[in-house]
């Protein structure tokens, strides 16, 4: 009983009709499957740009087909043609001659020149005709731009997921006015990138970087941003984002820098002590010059300006915010922004530019809610009736 060798063996092996050892098999579905190949270097750059890539494709169109100025361009499209032509020589600046109703500043066409300054080089060694660089300027103008609502679609994709992301993304790309402003140097537009990085400091919750963007961007470029400033600036205090005390040291430390900044250039280049939006804000808003380039109703934009330009995002703007509650403490400051701006006779829709991808993110949210609940009944002909919206671009 105790005896090892009496021990029994265990089971036998299977043993085949020959007396072999039966094979094992295995079912298909206990095998492991191959890992996916790996992506190519043309997929993996499509996944990460290939949204920049579309829309830096139209924005480009529209400069190819449109590549001559309106009068509101003509100053920041003069200072980069003398910066790049004229280099030091201030005493040849067109500005000093013409200096037009209200002075600018320098900075955008300082900074957009000095960007385009090596495809210009190469134009200027090759005796290529000037408009090609008038057109590298106008590019470039445009990846800035785009570069900045890149990182403002990033944050979306953050915050709300990669099919609002891709919502965003076709509604501007099927509206005409942000692409096609894009690449003109208005004042307007160089304030645009600025507010682009606010919106996506907004996301990102980095609150005081927010402040910080659009203090330079009414400080520099355009003095009507405070109007965008205090809303979002007030709607961040009720929200106890940050302290009072915090927003006024930053608000204060900001504007101050800017000022000097902007007070330091544009005196050296207009040969005059000047704080260039100061003055534009004394000529429109406090002297209400601006009337007499033209009036609407008060409520033009709500009426006639947004709706041409955000087109089926408008109506799906209301209600991604009536879906989405998410969204409703960014889009009611920006909105706002457009119902103060509206109080000024003089409107333009470059005026409330600003306020369109904050819009278009709301917009985006009611048509990923309506493409979720496509297959319920209700929603499907909402769904069917925003495609044709779309296809009725």
């Amino acid at each position: 009983k105790n005896n090892p060798k009496s021990r029994s063996p265990g089971p036998a092996k299977r043993l085949g009709s020959s007396g072999t050892p039966k094979a094992r098999t295995h079912s298909p579905a206990t095998e492991m499957a191959p890992p996916p190949p790996a992506p190519t270097p043309a997929a993996r750059l499509l996944r990460e740009y290939g949204w920049d890539l579309m829309l830096g494709s139209i924005a480009a169109f529209y400069a190819v087909m449109v590549p001559y100025t309106k009068v509101e361009e003509s100053f920041n499209v003069q200072a980069m043609h003398d910066i790049l032509y004229h280099n030091h020589h201030i005493e040849k600046y067109d500005h000093l001659e013409f200096p037009g109703v209200v002075p600018r500043t320098f900075i955008g066409a300082l900074v957009i020149a000095i960007l385009s300054s090596p495809a210009v080089l190469i134009i200027r060694v090759f005796h290529v005709p000037k408009i090609y660089s008038l057109l590298a300027v106008r590019l470039v103008l445009g990846c800035v731009i785009l570069t900045t609502l890149r990182l403002f679609r990033v944050e979306v994709k953050r915050k709300f997921g990669r099919h609002v992301e891709a919502f965003f993304v076709v509604l501007t790309a099927i509206q005409f006015h942000v692409l096609f402003y894009s690449t003109r140097p208005l004042p307007n537009i160089l304030a645009l990138a600025l507010v682009n990085l606010a919106y996506s400091f907004w996301f990102k919750g980095n609150y005081l970087r927010t402040l910080q963007a659009l203090i330079v961007a009414a400080v520099v470029f355009r003095c009507d941003m405070i109007l965008l400033l205090g809303t979002i600036g007030a709607a961040l205090l009720l929200s106890r984002s940050f302290s009072l005390m915090e927003a006024i040291k930053c608000c204060i430390s900001t504007a101050l820098l800017c000022i000097g900044f902007t007070v330091l250039v544009d005196s050296i280049m207009w040969q005059r002590i000047l704080w260039p939006e100061f003055e534009v804000f004394w000529f429109n808003s406090v002297l209400n010059r601006s009337s007499e380039w033209g009036t609407h109703s008060i409520h033009w934009y709500f009426t006639s300006a947004l709706p041409r330009s955000m087109l089926v995002a408008y109506p799906l703007c209301l209600v991604g915010a009536l879906l989405d509650r998410r969204i409703v403490p960014y889009v009611l400051p920006v909105t706002l922004f457009v119902v103060l701006y509206s109080k000024l006779p003089h409107k333009e829709l470059r005026f409330i530019i600003a306020a369109v991808p904050m819009l278009n993110v709301s917009a985006s949210l009611a048509a990923n809610r309506l493409y979720n609940n496509r297959k319920k009944s209700g929603w499907n002909f909402l769904y069917v009736l925003m495609l044709g919206a779309f296809l009725a671009r």
